[in-house]
């Protein structure tokens, strides 16, 4: 689905206003606009509504606010993601969205590195490399065991 012109423009504002956080870039994906900073989503814009990423942290400033999450109908049901809408005096002040939008990049932040310590390798798991040079993750236990056997088969 692609970005209406009034959209496009709003997207445009948008990602010049939160400039002042760093080189915020804008990246069209499923009919609206993600914001991104060093390839971390922290906005999206679905029509000329900006949503900011929430979390434990921050959330309490949007509900505190009566502000919106994101959400979606999928199959008939109703969906809403780690976003929250913006609210409209930020829009207007280069300062407070200043805020907002790094507040919202912290919880990205967070978010990302909550991620990568979940999908560390188990405690039983080393890392390897094949003979392409491709590094794998395999269990110690069973690389140990094949290798005592291929050790006794050379025997």
């Amino acid at each position: 689905m692609a970005v209406s012109p009034d959209a496009q423009l709003f997207a445009d504002y948008v990602v010049e206003l939160t400039q002042g956080i760093g080189p915020v870039r804008g990246k069209r994906m499923f009919g609206g606009v993600g914001l991104f900073l060093e390839d971390l989503m922290f906005g999206l814009i679905a029509g000329n509504t900006l949503y900011l990423k929430a979390d434990d942290e921050n959330r309490p400033d949007f509900i505190a606010r009566d502000l919106q999450p994101f959400t979606y109908q999928k199959q008939g049901k109703d969906f809403s993601l780690s976003y929250y809408q913006a609210p409209e005096e930020a829009l207007e002040e280069l300062e407070l969205m200043t805020q907002w939008a790094s507040a919202a990049y912290g919880a990205a932040l967070r978010a990302a590195r909550n991620k990568a310590g979940k999908s560390k390798a188990p405690r039983n798991s080393k890392q390897v490399k094949s003979k392409q040079g491709n590094s794998k993750q395999v269990n110690s236990k069973r690389s140990e065991s094949k290798q005592v056997k291929s050790k006794q088969g050379k025997s």
